[in-house]
């Protein structure tokens, strides 16, 4: 299952981060340890995402109706 998070700090990271967008995340439990997360940002051509600190970010609960847009192929 794929988790979300809103963007709530780009210091850093504007071009690949906007404050207020959700951002799908892989789970990666040795980058969770570190306090690091890895998100699907702006920069597509990596599939397995980005490492950021988690406090760039603060998780959310979307609607299953949400959810499915933002993780079908064509969204």
């Amino acid at each position: 299952m794929v988790d979300f998070v809103v963007c709530i700090n780009n210091k850093n990271n504007p071009a690949s981060l906007i404050v207020g967008k959700v951002y799908p995340t892989l789970a990666d439990p040795e980058a969770e340890a570190h306090g690091m997360l890895r998100v699907l940002d702006e920069d597509t051509s990596e599939p397995d995402g980005y490492l950021y600190p988690a406090s760039m970010f603060a998780p959310i609960e979307l609607p299953e109706a949400a959810r499915l847009v933002l993780t079908s192929v064509d969204a």
